[in-house]
C-alpha cells in the first residue's frame, strides 16, 4: 500500500506530537506545522525526505496557503489534512472579554476553515484525501462550568464538518470529527489552558471547575497519546472511515449521557413540539 503524505497543524505538542512521530515511525510522509518552528524541529528529529517542518500562522491565508503549496512541492501530493492546532479557554462568559472569546474562535474555527479552504484544490483535483478536524467531547456536550467559549468553538467544528461531509463526498475525499476525551498532554496546562483576565468572584462553580482540571486532571488523564496516534492511522486506511471518531471510554461515556438527555427531553414535549405545525 502506498504511504500517504500527511499534513498536521499544532504538531509541536501533544496530540498532534504523539501523531507525527508515529506516522514517521511507520514510514509515512508527514509535513507538520507550528508557530514554532524551532521547538517543532527540536521535537521531531527526522531526514527532510520524510519530515517537512513548517512555520505556520493560523490566522493568515497566505501562510496557510504556502505551507500547504511547500508540502505539495516537497511531497509531490498531500492526502491526509489534520487539523488539530488549538487551545483551551476557561472562564464563564460573563467573565470573558470580547478578544479573547473572539480569539479562541479564531483559532480553533477560523483556522481550520482557513486550513480546509487551502487544501481543498489539492484533494479536488486527485479525487481523493481525508480531513480529520480535531473537536472535543466539549464540542458534543457543553455541560462543563467554565468551558463556554472552548465548547463553543468545537461544536462549530462539529457542526461545519458534518456539512464538509456533504459538501466533498462526490470527490471522493473523506471527512472524520475527532471528539477525544481527556488524554495525557499537555492541554490543561498554562501553555494551552488559558484563564480569564477578569474573574468575578461570584463565580465559585467555575473556579472549582478550573481548579478541578489544572490541578487534579492534569497528568492524570487516563488517555493515552501514543493510543490515540494509532487509531487516526487506523481510521484513515479504512475504505469507509467513520465521520465521528470519539476517543477514550470517558468521551463514550459522556456522549451517550447527552445522547440520553436529550431524548429524554425530546420525548418530555413530544405531544406539544409536534403539535406546531399548520393543521
Amino acid at each position: 500500500m502506498e504511504k500517504k503524505v500527511w499534513f498536521i497543524t499544532g504538531a509541536s505538542k501533544g496530540l498532534g506530537l504523539s501523531l507525527v512521530k508515529k506516522l514517521l515511525g511507520e514510514g509515512y510522509l508527514v509535513a507538520a506545522t507550528s508557530r514554532n518552528i524551532i521547538e517543532l524541529q527540536e521535537a521531531v528529529e527526522a531526514d527532510r525526505n520524510v519530515f517537512l517542518p513548517l512555520a505556520m500562522n493560523l490566522t493568515d491565508e497566505k501562510s496557510i496557503e504556502q505551507a500547504i503549496k511547500d508540502t505539495v512541492t516537497h511531497f509531490g501530493q498531500v492526502d491526509v489534512i489534520v487539523n488539530n492546532a488549538g487551545y483551551g479557554l476557561t472562564g464563564a462568559l460573563e467573565e470573558l472579554t470580547d478578544a479573547e472569546i473572539r480569539q479562541n474562535f479564531d483559532i480553533n474555527v477560523f483556522g481550520s476553515i482557513n486550513v480546509i479552504r487551502k487544501a481543498m484544490p489539492y484533494l479536488r483535483k486527485q479525487k481523493s484525501g481525508h480531513i480529520f478536524n480535531i473537536s472535543s467531547i466539549g464540542g458534543f456536550t457543553g455541560l462543563f462550568p467554565g468551558f463556554g467559549s472552548y465548547c463553543a468553538t468545537k461544536f462549530a467544528v462539529h457542526g461545519f464538518s458534518e456539512s464538509l461531509y456533504e459538501d466533498v463526498k462526490p470527490f471522493g475525499i473523506h471527512v472524520t470529527i475527532v471528539s477525544p476525551g481527556y488524554f495525557r498532554t499537555n492541554f490543561l496546562e498554562e501553555s494551552s489552558l488559558n484563564v480569564p483576565k477578569n474573574e468575578i468572584a461570584e463565580y465559585t462553580n467555575v473556579r472549582a471547575s478550573q481548579d478541578t482540571h489544572q490541578n487534579s486532571y492534569n497528568g492524570n488523564q487516563n488517555g493515552d497519546p501514543e493510543k490515540a496516534a494509532a487509531a487516526f492511522i487506523e481510521v484513515a486506511n479504512m475504505p469507509e472511515p467513520p465521520l465521528h471518531l470519539f476517543l477514550g471510554q470517558d468521551a463514550y461515556d459522556f456522549a451517550n449521557a447527552k445522547i440520553a438527555m436529550v431524548q429524554q427531553d425530546m420525548d418530555k414535549v413530544k405531544t406539544l413540539a409536534v403539535s406546531t405545525g399548520f393543521n
